[in-house]
């Protein structure tokens, strides 16, 4: 049987990556309040900046549901709300290295804001979502008829196969793209999904026709790739048929025996190298916001049941709560619906 899924196969089931993934999952190992109904008491507008306006730099990824909630928030708050979607890494260097404002920054992985954000560029952050890394393709496309999630590899490595995923420079999704493949070649459990002939031939079948993940649909459709890797939120996001991978290759389990097996993946693009994780987003106000209180509230929106809802109608998985390094800095109306923890699954925080 094909192991396809749609968006609406997904919703009815979603909240599974969560209760595997990293909501509640506490280790010693490197690697809250309650919520109100609408994401906050204070109505006001800008805050004590008396600012009506903000900017939001974010990652590709992030696009549907900060897009979702782009005017629920304007009209809570009676502001304007600027958005700038790019790859995860691009949109950290907006920051760090071209010197840009922004009152907002959400990346797809917590690591660039807890390594290269701080303490220079910013002093805190929140985890608040999780994914997963998936394949989808075309009803047309080559071997879609045969392929599942016991057999992808097999059907990417076929000579009249092209398989797509964004640019680990510039976009984590690049770089897991990469290393969902890697993973295939790494022992779990005693067996590995296929050797190391196979891994070189999806990598030969591989290119980069795109900066982030969100315009590799486009290429798809067009018929440019015949699959693409990236985020199973987006897979969900359209009616094309997807497939889900083993939690030993797609980066969703925040658990120590996986985190130490995705630690096996190693992607080095731009003389960076990035080591394999469970995923996990970031938000954080960054030191240079104009608007520090705006950019608190729109945190804060996102980490309570408005924002929740909205991330899980757009195949994320929030992190309930969210959870923040044990640090003064975190703004009062975040802290006060998050949990401070020192680790998350494997991770340090």
């Amino acid at each position: 049987m094909r192991e396809q899924r749609t968006r609406r196969r997904f919703l009815a089931g979603v909240g599974s990556l969560g209760a595997v993934g990293l909501a509640g999952c506490v280790s010693s190992q490197d690697g809250g309040g309650d919520d109100t109904t609408d994401g906050g008491t204070d109505t006001t507008d800008g805050g004590s900046s008396g600012a009506d306006s903000m900017t939001v730099f974010h990652a590709g990824s992030l696009e549907p549901p900060f897009g979702a909630a782009e005017p629920k928030f304007e009209e809570k708050y009676g502001v304007s709300v600027s958005r700038e979607a790019k790859g995860s890494v691009a949109s950290t260097k907006k920051i760090t290295e071209q010197g840009r404002s922004a009152d907002v920054l959400g990346v797809s992985d917590f690591r660039l804001i807890r390594d290269r954000l701080l303490p220079k560029h910013g002093d805190w952050y929140a985890i608040f979502a999780t994914n997963a890394m998936s394949i989808q393709y075309r009803e047309d496309s080559p071997g879609a008829d045969d392929i599942s999630t016991d057999n992808w590899w097999e059907v990417l490595s076929r000579d009249d196969v092209t398989v797509g995923h964004s640019d680990p420079a510039i976009d984590p999704g690049g770089y897991r793209a990469v290393m969902t493949m890697q993973l295939g070649t790494e022992e779990f459990d005693g067996s590995r999904l296929y050797d190391e002939s196979t891994y070189r031939k999806l990598r030969d079948n591989s290119t980069v026709p795109t900066g982030t993940e969100t315009n590799l649909e486009g290429q798809l459709e067009a018929g440019a790739l015949d699959y693409a890797f990236y985020y199973q939120s987006i897979s969900t996001s359209t009616d094309l048929p997807y497939v889900e991978l083993q939690p030993e290759v797609d980066l969703s389990r925040a658990t120590e025996r996986y985190a130490k097996h995705y630690a096996k993946a190693k992607v080095t693009t731009d003389g960076e190298t990035f080591t394999g994780a469970p995923i996990a987003y970031g938000v954080t106000v960054p030191g240079n916001a104009e608007a520090p209180d705006l950019g608190a509230k729109w945190v804060e929106y996102m980490i309570t049941e408005p924002g929740r809802k909205i991330l899980k109608s757009k195949g994320l998985q929030p992190v309930e709560p969210a959870v923040t390094a044990a640090t003064d800095a975190v703004p009062e109306r975040v802290a006060n619906h998050a949990k401070e923890k020192s680790s998350l699954g494997p991770m340090k925080v």
